[in-house]
């Protein structure tokens, strides 16, 4: 059995890398998160065009209709190069509403999201941080064929430059009674704040519900039974943001290595210090090792996505742990430079350290292992 990439996913490698090292290397990517948005819009039209953005969507949305394989070679390569866009956010949205919208709203949405004219956001995490549907207090109520959201969602990937939210809410008394709705932004009683984060790169924000209407065509199925949507969702996103992980890791690894070599330490390269090039080999076999886990999370996707949390929950766990630390260990190798604001080794420290909770980190996902084998 062949477990390496297709010759057409190693194809799509290459155009992703030759893409951002010429139109985003690091020093693009410093000036577009001093951007009030913190996006190039023309890179994320150009994005759409060469069809990442709705990689996964089905043809007749207008997108390519290719897998969580696929879509991981692309987060990859944009982890790598710490590319600032809402590509995981758009196609976490997109996936929500092609897997549990009515015709109407498949129709009225995943075009947008494909061809990059809308941006997507999950909004998902609340004060409890808990990714649990105990987690869950916004409140939705009915108003005869319609609900009415009251409360605010926390942290929301990319909410500063969305178009619409897949919202998840309370719809019951029920501990289970969960729901998600699609919610544009212009919807009277909803209000979006940025909020300060440490990783640039990576926006997030505060929405505010304040009796936001809600039609019943813009519900996802099924209404107050949607927790296994949502939980397909962590998995998706958990997933891509260890691919990302992947990328920005070797991304570090290559950087800090290239300066091991150059930087001479009584009169030899400090790469050939065991101070140096152990902790080097020892994060090299830790990236291998959540890529690996990576790898099979997204198989598992495509092929069982019933069966994938499992599989999801270990290469999140091991790359929540392994990336900062290494992020941490990078800074030191280069010694004094590593600490300045103009070398890049901090941004990769910094991606590393906003995606450690994101979509639940190590204590979550281990916890989430245990149980999953019966423990």
């Amino acid at each position: 059995m062949n477990f390496g990439f297709s010759e057409e996913q190693e194809l799509l490698r290459a155009e992703v890398r030759k893409f951002l090292d010429q139109n985003c290397p690091l020093d693009e990517v410093r000036k577009i998160t001093e951007r009030p948005e913190g996006l190039d819009r023309h890179l994320w039209g150009r994005m759409a065009e060469l069809g990442w953005i709705g990689l996964t969507l089905p043809e007749e949305y207008g997108g390519v209709g290719l897998g969580w394989v696929d879509l991981v070679v692309v987060l990859e390569e944009t982890g790598r190069s710490l590319f600032p866009s809402p590509l995981i956010s758009t196609v976490l949205a997109a996936t929500a509403i092609e897997r549990g919208g009515g015709e109407a709203l498949k129709a009225r949405t995943l075009p947008r999201l494909a061809d990059g004219s809308a941006v997507g956001a999950l909004a998902l995490v609340e004060a409890e941080d808990t990714l649990a549907p105990e987690g869950i207090a916004l409140r939705g109520t009915r108003e005869g064929a319609a609900t009415r959201l009251e409360g605010e969602k926390l942290l929301v990937p990319d909410a500063p430059i969305a178009d619409l939210f897949a919202v998840v809410f309370r719809s019951g008394d029920a501990p289970d009674a969960i729901s998600v709705a699609v919610v544009e932004r212009d919807a009277p009683g909803l209000t979006v704040e940025a909020l300060p984060g440490m990783d640039e790169t990576k926006r997030t924000g505060r929405l505010r519900f304040d009796g936001v209407v809600v039609e019943v065509d813009a519900l996802l199925d099924p209404p107050g039974g949607a927790w296994p949507l949502v939980s397909h969702l962590i998995d998706c996103g958990a997933t891509a943001v260890t691919a990302e992980l992947v990328g920005a890791a070797e991304g570090l690894h290559a950087l800090t290595v290239d300066y091991a070599k150059q930087r001479i330490q009584f009169d030899k390269p400090i790469g050939q210090f065991q101070g140096v090039k152990h902790p080097l080999a020892a994060a090299f076999v830790d990236i291998e090792s959540f890529k690996s886990l990576c790898y099979y999370a997204a198989w598992q996707l495509d092929e069982a996505p019933e069966t994938a949390a499992l599989a999801v929950s270990r290469a999140k766990a091991y790359a929540s742990e392994a990336a900062p630390r290494f992020g941490v260990d990078a800074i030191q190798l280069h010694g004094g430079i590593g600490y300045t604001w103009e070398y890049d080794a901090h941004l990769y420290l910094k991606r590393a350290k906003w995606a450690r909770p994101a979509f639940g980190d190590t204590d979550f996902h281990l916890e989430r292992i245990a149980s999953l084998g019966g423990l």
